[in-house]
């Protein structure tokens, strides 16, 4: 049976790193792979993350293996926060390696998928160089995104972008700085010649059906909806954004330990001793 249709070497990889899917993967990965906008929602820890971007690297991978991955930038990964934007940077290195060797001990002759990093840190050179040969995959925040928009060059390498995922999302809905990201996404959907998927990430984001909207950019002609069954097709996926609700709370294992020794109202060094061992 297919791994929700992704190629076997992300399989191989997912198997290798992990037990089992997640429920916000469980849920997710069908609602991005058909194409259709996601909202999830999602406690810290829960692999939400990578419910997004295992589907964006599956299909930079086939289009590798197919000789089709040229030097432009599919996707976009957007942060309001500098710190996360570098984590996240760094974080993708390593299991695009790894996918990376495992393509090469398979024999697989592919195009290695390239990380670019955008923030207001980065040097001029490096901004120079993303112009230059454009990474598949650039993290960025929302303010970096916009100084791209504005310049022409830097614009020009936007133009192939189909995936957006905007990680936090809550923390741009509080305030102008959230209507200003709102405008730049407009901007950046105006500049492509083909719908943008949008993904949002949040563990807290309330009420949800208000920040599927705001995701989506307020169109009216877009069906907002709770994630629905795999086998369920979807005939314009563009105009559908599905919610996948996860919750905030995670489950816990808790234990409660006590000392053989009777206890008082001060615990002493010796109960403390028994209670680590």
């Amino acid at each position: 049976m297919s791994f929700y249709g992704y190629h076997p070497i992300i399989e191989k990889w997912f198997r290798n790193r992990f037990q089992n899917p997640t429920e916000p993967q469980q849920q997710g990965w069908p609602c991005i792979n058909r194409g259709e906008h996601t909202l999830i929602s999602a406690p810290t820890g829960s692999g939400k993350t990578l419910t997004a971007f295992l589907s964006v690297i599956d299909r930079l991978v086939k289009r590798s293996l197919a000789g089709d991955l040229d030097d432009e930038t599919s996707v976009i990964y957007v942060s309001p926060l500098r710190a996360l934007s570098n984590d996240m940077h760094r974080n993708l290195e390593q299991p695009l390696e790894e996918i990376s060797q495992l393509l090469e001990d398979a024999g697989e002759i592919f195009t290695p998928i390239r990380i670019g990093l955008r923030t207001g840190d980065t040097p001029s050179s490096k901004r120079a160089a993303l112009v230059k040969r454009p990474p598949h995959i650039l993290v960025t925040t929302p303010e970096s995104l916009y100084l791209m928009l504005t310049g022409s060059k830097s614009r020009e390498t936007l133009k192939t972008v189909e995936t957006v995922i905007v990680d936090e999302i809550h923390a741009l809905l509080r305030d102008k700085r959230g209507s200003h990201w709102s405008i730049t996404l407009e901007r950046l959907e105006a500049l492509v010649d083909h719908p943008l998927q949008r993904i949002g990430l949040s563990a807290t984001q309330k009420p949800l059906d208000r920040v599927a909207q705001y995701l989506v950019g307020n169109r009216p002609e877009i069906e907002i909806s709770e994630a629905s069954p795999p086998e369920e097709p979807c005939e314009y996926p563009e105009q559908s954004c599905r919610i996948v609700n996860i919750g905030h709370s995670r489950t816990l294992d808790v234990a409660i330990q006590v000392p053989p020794s009777e206890l008082s109202a001060i615990c002493t060094h010796e109960q403390w001793a028994e209670v680590l061992e």
